[in-house]
């Protein structure tokens, strides 16, 4: 049924526009007590699959491992509606010090031959202080876990991006259950400079410091979110970084660059005329899984790892999983497999989770990765 009204009304809609026409109804159904019961008990994890799902990381402890990528609730407006769909985690942002409005439109496409995105947002949100706000004044509906995405505002020098995220990192860390250092967008320009170690190292400190100050008595997990297209050894850098660091996680990947060398079949001149841009979806699934793979044999279990890109079935999920991923992440999926998503990914996971010599989750993360670097 969605696939028909995806097909005959959304894809007849500008991305950005159907992806607010979409977001407000969630929002709204979300607002109705009985009817968001009703549909959290048909799309929520039933007990069962919570209960064999159940996923400890960086000291929270989740329904599941699976959850909504940072980007599509940017302004931590919708929270409870994303849970009554049933993801496990909601990652709201990317948020900024200062509020700003993102890059001029058209800045979203769709590649429906290839089941993915481009976008150029450019960051569009309302500023850390007005989402600090809203985080504060929310009372919770369904029980979630939220993390917050921080990244760096556009007119600030990279000289200054330490002191822009720890301002952000100030004002949201007592209401986020975990903190994500962004430094991995391609729309933001020089964003992507500093996930080299040496602005990386200063930056990440100066966030800790300003989480740690404002959140006494309480740790808020730090993670940092990284690109799928850095070179292996930058990869292996900040792995080492995020060690030495004591960084609770590592979230890979966010969109790439990249065009070629990703099994696109939509029409080049389409995409060429798309322009700039990060590529999400299922043909960044290759090279993302090989970054997570990488990381895990190189931190192991000393570091929280994320699996992000490309991620669209229960088999993806698994395959994460396996690889090395305590939690696992989707955004692009959401677009093209509509609201049942979450419950056919529950429902595959913990048949194969049953269907595997594990107990629990737990026991499989980084199993194949393992059985490599092994031999």
């Amino acid at each position: 049924m969605y696939s028909l009204l995806f097909r005959l009304v959304l894809t007849r809609l500008d991305p950005e526009r159907a992806h607010h026409l979409a977001f407000a109804l969630i929002r709204r159904v979300a607002r109705v007590p009985g009817l968001r019961a009703l549909v959290a008990a048909v799309l929520a994890p039933s007990r069962s699959q919570a209960r064999a799902l159940r996923t400890e990381a960086f000291g929270l402890t989740m329904r599941g491992p699976f959850g909504l990528a940072a980007g599509f609730d940017k302004n931590a407006a919708g929270i409870d509606g994303l849970t009554m769909l049933g993801f496990d985690h909601v990652e709201v942002g990317t948020v900024t010090a200062r509020a700003q409005p993102g890059n001029p439109k058209k800045r979203l496409f769709r590649l429906v031959a290839d089941r993915a995105l481009i976008n150029r947002m450019g960051f569009n949100n309302d500023g850390s202080a007005a989402v600090a706000a809203r985080l504060a004044k929310r009372r919770a509906v369904f029980p979630a876990t939220v993390g917050v995405n921080i990244g760096k505002t556009k007119v600030v020098p990279e000289g200054e991006a330490a002191e822009d995220y720890a301002t952000s990192a100030g004002r949201l860390a007592p209401y986020a259950d975990y903190l994500v250092v962004n430094v991995s967008s391609p729309n933001t320009p020089g964003l992507r400079n500093l996930q080299a170690t040496e602005h990386l190292r200063p930056l990440l400190t100066a966030v800790r410091a300003a989480a740690d100050d404002a959140a006494p008595g309480r740790r808020v997990p730090l993670l940092v979110k990284i690109a799928p297209d850095l070179a292996d050894e930058d990869v292996d850098a900040v792995a080492d970084l995020a060690v030495e660091l004591g960084l609770d996680g590592i979230i890979a990947t966010n969109t790439t660059i990249a065009r070629d060398g990703l099994g696109l079949t939509s029409d080049r001149a389409e995409i060429e005329a798309i322009g700039a841009g990060g590529l999400s979806g299922e043909p960044l699934k290759d090279r993302s899984l090989a970054v997570l793979r990488r990381l895990y044999a190189r931190v192991g279990d000393r570091v929280t790892l994320v699996g992000v890109g490309g991620v669209r079935t229960a088999d993806d999920v698994w395959e994460r999983i396996l690889a090395g991923a305590t939690l696992v992440q989707g955004y692009s999926a959401f677009v093209y497999e509509g609201p049942a998503w979450c419950r056919r990914v529950h429902r595959g996971l913990a048949a194969r989770l049953a269907a595997s010599p594990y107990a629990t989750l737990a026991d499989a993360v980084g199993a194949d990765t393992q059985k490599v670097t092994s031999r």
